[in-house]
């Protein structure tokens, strides 16, 4: 059944699954693509305007770990860890939260969430994400932080630009 989704940047968008939408090409991404394998999609979080914030999502519509096949899981752990070196090295991104799980609408993903230091109000812990996302999509939608948030997909796309991950 079709839901309606805002994503960041204003655009309201009537889909059956997210990331099939973004990973076929049928919605764009804010920024556009970061980085695209045979298997694998990379993004921006759609939803929360936060710089580095990026959504690895499988181009196979499957909703668990287990269910990659071999290849996608060298194919997915490369991409990761180059992704994160790009963070570190290119965006100055200490820490990140790693998020997965089996019981969303869309089909399988990982959100690779900066911490900044303007997180810590919110708390430490795993337990303050949502007051965090929840803050950044209805306080951090300006014009000033949408470049901001550009400039850290641009950077990543570029950083990402020559990787090639295991399976080619």
């Amino acid at each position: 059944m079709p839901r309606q989704v805002t994503l960041a940047d204003g655009r309201t968008v009537e889909v059956e699954c997210l990331s099939c939408a973004l990973t076929s090409g049928l919605i764009e991404p804010t920024g556009g693509v970061i980085y695209e394998s045979r298997n694998f999609h990379v993004h921006q979080d759609v939803a929360y305007p936060i710089k580095g914030l990026v959504i690895i999502a499988s181009k196979r519509h499957i909703y668990c770990m287990d269910e990659l096949t071999p290849e996608e899981q060298l194919e997915y752990i490369s991409i990761i860890h180059k992704i994160r070196s790009e963070q570190r090295k290119s965006l100055v991104i200490d820490k990140v939260y790693y998020f997965y799980n089996e019981d969303t609408t869309h089909h399988f993903h990982l959100w690779m969430v900066p911490r900044y230091e303007w997180m810590y109000d919110f708390g430490h812990s795993v337990e303050s994400l949502r007051p965090v996302l929840l803050h950044a999509r209805n306080n951090m939608n300006t014009k000033s932080n949408m470049l901001e948030v550009m400039d850290g997909i641009n950077t990543l796309r570029k950083g990402l630009k020559d990787f090639v991950s295991n399976s080619g």
